[in-house]
């Protein structure tokens, strides 16, 4: 009952990495929750992404 959750993480943080992995949990079913960035200090790009997603138990 309720939601469950589902973390991706991507290594790689490009349009098209971030692109493929909301198509490819989307697509499941699941529902974007949110999205975070770890910087690094001596880059303006991030060093990774996690990507949340959410939907409701298979038990509701």
């Amino acid at each position: 009952m309720g939601l469950v959750y589902k973390v991706v993480e991507i290594g790689s943080v490009t349009d098209e990495e971030i692109e493929a992995a909301l198509n490819e949990w989307t697509a499941a079913g699941w529902s974007l929750d949110s999205m975070h960035f770890a910087m690094r200090e001596s880059s303006k790009r991030p060093a990774m992404a996690f990507i949340s997603f959410a939907r409701q138990s298979e038990d509701d």
